[in-house]
């Protein structure tokens, strides 16, 4: 896959992890849903996806804990996707 290709594919599931965090609203992610936004906005404006990777990283260890506790709100396909999109780097 190209970097390209693979560039979009983490800005894409770390946007969706974001409106995961916006959708859920819990204090405690409040940490990761700011770092996401930051570094989707400086991705954006840069084009360097290290942060993507390092804080889609935290996200999907959040994403994980939570759905654990409430396994209906958190879907297969937003893990699964989170987790093709982090492996392929």
């Amino acid at each position: 896959m190209s970097d390209a290709k693979q560039n979009q594919k983490i800005e894409k599931a770390c946007e969706a992890a974001l409106e995961k965090f916006q959708k859920i609203g819990d204090k405690k992610y409040a940490d990761t849903q700011s770092k996401l936004e930051y570094v989707l906005g400086s991705y954006r404006y840069d084009g360097n996806p290290v942060g993507l990777y390092e804080i889609g990283a935290t996200a999907l260890k959040d994403l994980k804990k939570y759905q654990k506790e409430k396994p209906r709100l958190v879907s297969k396909k937003l893990i699964e996707g989170l987790e093709n999109a982090l492996k392929n780097k």
